[in-house]
Parts: C-alpha cells; sequence; structure tokens
C-alpha cells in the first residue's frame, strides 16, 4: 500500500515582509509563521524544517530560525520532539461557539436516490485497472504528447463502430469529438450555435435543470415544450420560432416517457424544414429492460442530429469521458470554440478504447442490465403492494422512476419529510421550466423522481416503507 506524507511543511510560502524595517528578522519570521498556523496553512501536525535547512531557505543566520522557533515553542503553536524536530501542536485556545444554524441538528444521508447515479459497488475495478495498465505499458511516446482537437483518433475510430452497432448511428470518425461527459459537449455546441447565430433553443419541459442552467449561460433563449406521456410535443415547434431542440427520445428525464415514432417524425420533419439542428441527450439508453433500445434519431437524419452519450450512468460520473456526434458542418464549429485546456486523458481514452475493444464493456453492461432489471422490477412490485395510492412512471428503462402522489400532498412537502428522515429525492415540480399549467389527463401534477441504481437490493422495502411513512405523516 502506498504511504502518502502529506505532514511536511518544508514548502510552505512563508511572507516575510522585507519592508517592515522595524522588526527584527527573527521577529518577522516567528510572525510568519505564527499567521501561517493559525490559518491552517501549516496544519496541526506538521514537522517543520530543520533550523539549519531553514536558515540556508531564507538566506539568514541560524540564530534567528532557532530563536523563532524557541519563541513559538513557549507561546504554545510549537513543539519539539526528541527524534521527530519541531512540529505543530494543538493549542489550547478555546474555539469559537458555533451559530444556532450549525448546532441545528441535520440528519445523516442514509439513501441518495438522487436521480441517475449508478451502482457504484458494481464498477469494473478489476478489468478498467487492466486496461489502464494495459494502456501505459503499450502506448507509444507520441500518445504522451498534447492531442488534436476532439480526441484520441483510436477512441474515435472505436466509438464509430460501437454507437453503429449497438445504437444504430451512422457515424464518420471524423465527427466524433470527445468530451468530458454530456454536459460539456452540449456547452460546447450550444456557443457554436451562439457563434452561428442562432439564438433560441426548444427544451422538455420538465426537465434537467442543469441543462437549462448550461443553455442560458451561453445567452441563448429558453423555449420550453411540453412533455406529456408520448413524450416531448413536438408538434407544438411549428409554431414556435427555434433554431435547435435539445430532446432526450429514448427515456426522458424526468417522466422516463419514450417519444413516440409520431412524433420523432415530426421533430425531423421539423429539423429538415427550419434547417435546424437536434441535440438529442442519449443519457442512459443502454438499460432498456422489456424490450430492445430504441435506436437513435441520428441514424435517421446524421445531417440534422447531433448525439450525445457518456459512461456517467454505464460505468461513473468519476471517469469523466463523453461523446458528441456532430453533423458535418456543425463539426468544425463545434472544434472552433473547443478552447479547453482540460480533458479526458490521453490515456483514459486509450483506456476506454481497449476496454471496448476487449469486449470488457459489453460484458459489463450486460451483468449490469440483468442487476438493474431485477432490481426495478423489486421496487414496482413493492411500491404497488405497499403503496397502491402511488403510480409509477418511466420504469421501462434508466435508472430512475417518477412516482406520482396521492391527492394532498405535494413533491415539495414529502421531498423535505423524506429529507428530514436522511432520504434525499427529487421534487417534480422542480424540473419544471414553464409557469403554465399542464395539460389534464397525461403525467402526475404531484410527484417525485428518485434513482434506484445505487440503492442495494436489501434496502429497497425499507425505503420504499419510509416513504409510505412519510406520506402517512403528511396526509394525517
Amino acid at each position: 500500500m502506498l504511504k502518502v506524507q502529506t505532514n511536511l511543511a518544508w514548502d510552505t510560502l512563508l511572507p516575510i515582509e522585507e519592508g517592515a524595517l522595524a522588526n527584527a528578522l527573527h521577529v518577522r519570521l516567528t510572525s510568519a509563521l505564527r499567521d501561517a498556523i493559525r490559518v491552517g496553512k501549516i496544519p496541526v501536525g506538521s514537522a517543520l524544517p530543520p533550523s539549519r535547512q531553514l536558515a540556508t531557505d531564507l538566506r539568514c543566520s541560524r540564530w534567528v530560525v532557532t530563536e523563532a522557533y524557541e519563541q513559538l515553542v513557549a507561546e504554545g503553536y510549537l513543539e519539539a520532539r526528541v527524534g521527530s524536530g519541531t512540529r505543530v501542536r494543538l493549542r489550547d485556545h478555546k474555539q469559537p461557539e458555533p451559530t444556532l444554524a450549525a448546532t441545528a441538528a441535520q440528519p445523516a444521508l442514509r439513501f441518495d436516490l438522487t436521480p441517475g447515479l449508478p451502482d457504484f459497488g458494481a464498477f469494473p475495478r478489476s478489468a478498467w485497472s487492466r486496461c489502464i495498465h494495459d494502456t501505459i505499458a503499450t502506448m507509444s511516446s507520441a500518445d504522451l504528447d498534447y492531442q488534436s482537437s476532439g480526441g484520441h483518433p483510436r477512441l474515435r475510430r472505436v466509438l464509430r463502430e460501437y454507437l453503429g452497432r449497438v445504437r444504430g448511428a451512422v457515424v464518420h470518425e471524423d465527427d466524433v469529438t470527445v468530451t468530458s461527459g454530456i454536459l460539456d459537449g452540449l456547452s460546447l455546441l450550444l456557443r457554436a450555435l451562439v457563434t452561428a447565430d442562432r439564438v433560441r433553443v426548444a427544451i422538455e419541459d420538465p426537465c434537467w435543470r442543469r441543462l437549462v442552467a448550461a443553455v442560458q449561460r451561453t445567452g441563448l433563449q429558453v423555449i420550453p415544450i411540453e412533455v406529456d406521456a408520448e413524450g416531448m410535443q413536438t408538434g407544438d415547434l411549428s409554431d414556435v420560432p427555434v433554431d435547435a431542440v435539445i430532446v432526450a427520445p429514448a427515456h426522458q428525464f424526468p417522466t422516463g416517457m419514450v417519444l413516440t415514432p409520431e412524433r420523432r417524425m415530426l421533430l425531423l420533419e421539423w429539423a429538415r424544414a427550419a434547417d435546424g439542428l437536434v441535440l438529442e441527450d442519449d443519457y442512459d439508453a443502454e438499460f432498456r429492460y422489456d424490450r430492445r433500445p430504441v435506436g437513435v434519431l441520428q441514424g435517421i437524419d446524421p445531417g440534422h442530429v447531433a448525439l450525445f452519450g457518456s459512461l456517467s450512468k454505464t460505468l461513473a460520473p468519476g471517469v469523466g469521458i463523453g461523446w458528441v456526434v456532430t453533423p458535418r458542418r456543425w463539426t468544425e464549429a463545434l472544434r472552433s470554440v473547443e478552447a479547453r485546456l482540460t480533458g479526458p486523458s490521453t490515456v483514459e481514452q486509450l483506456a476506454l478504447a481497449g476496454f471496448i475493444e476487449t469486449g470488457a464493456y459489453d460484458r459489463h453492461l450486460r451483468a449490469l442490465r440483468r442487476g438493474y432489471r431485477a432490481r426495478r422490477d423489486l421496487l414496482v412490485r413493492t411500491i404497488i403492494r405497499r403503496l397502491p395510492q402511488c403510480r409509477v412512471f418511466g420504469a421501462a428503462a434508466g435508472l430512475h422512476v417518477l412516482m406520482g402522489l396521492p391527492v394532498g400532498v405535494t413533491g415539495e412537502e414529502l421531498t423535505a419529510e423524506l429529507d428530514a428522515r436522511g432520504i434525499r429525492v427529487l421534487d417534480l415540480r422542480s424540473c419544471n421550466v414553464g409557469l403554465r399549467r399542464r395539460r389534464a389527463g397525461d403525467l402526475p401534477r404531484e410527484g417525485i423522481v428518485f434513482g434506484y441504481g445505487n440503492l442495494p437490493d436489501e434496502q429497497v422495502e425499507p425505503v420504499v416503507d419510509e416513504m409510505g411513512a412519510a406520506i402517512r405523516s403528511l396526509r394525517s
């Protein structure tokens, strides 16, 4: 096991003011060390350099350093240990009293049901480690250099084949751009839209709020288009002037609805007639349990659809790799605004290429689907049996469900009640973009959205029971 040593204070920058001529050098050094300890720049337990070494670094006499050390030992900031040098000690001064807000009891987070979190325990550590090791052992010296915009050519070739095979995409490797995730790729293309004087972007309502914020940060105008049980109401696009549309046709967030074939065709007809751009968010389409995944829109019209994907659901958000496949005319525009100094490392890009090429990625996904489907089935059965007053939506795919609530219980109230019980969920209304009232007869107006990807199987029933207790508490 690697031993990490972080307790040395040898390299701490000490601002010893040379202009403070009224004080002797040992006084100024004492003050600088004292201030560094007080603000935590030199943590408790840190070993200070030997007096001879620090004197050499500061170009002063050793006496100056020993005087400073002895003064701080006397004040209780330092302690001299035989054989262990001089170290920062924990002083006995009284800490300020915490405020009422800080002392208020905060419930411990027992279950993080944030939608979209995968099963972190299922991360393929051994297989991924082998790919990292093999990559480092075999990569060329040229691969260690800065890479060209768009990502490593080998990974782009692998993604072209993979997306064509499993998602029905039509991909040329030159139009694949490797990103740090879907939001990263969307932000790049949105900036390209701004550069091209495209000003309005239609977005699903409700949707992921961080997506709305990403659009607004670029200065583009957000046009909400309502979602119902058939997905985004793409027929409304002909009535509003928009230049681009962001849509998740395979599994809409947060409702889980799938865009129907009729509305898919309406969307593509709009794109061709208006010369618009469809930004297809394919964030969790690998996980469909009751039938084969729906093919991507990009495969039908690659000239008007940009396809986004990532590893955040299939591996983990911490891996930090995604991709975007753009129509040829938008590839150059996207690359022209790409000014990122950091992104997925070449090592991780090549490791992913090997992970896919060896079939390890496919095997990992097959195992995940089996596990997630069993957990989904258990969750839905438990809700039906123990919460008959609630309805489940969007459970056919993905890693989250929308649960409609009984009359008299709001999503905001239930979210707060569950939070007090240490369970984190999402209020459906917090995903709303527009202010208009939803049309009757479609999706619930009140509900909570929660993920089950990182929820252990043995905790499914206790969590549902806790939800039931919270609902009963609110209704009473």
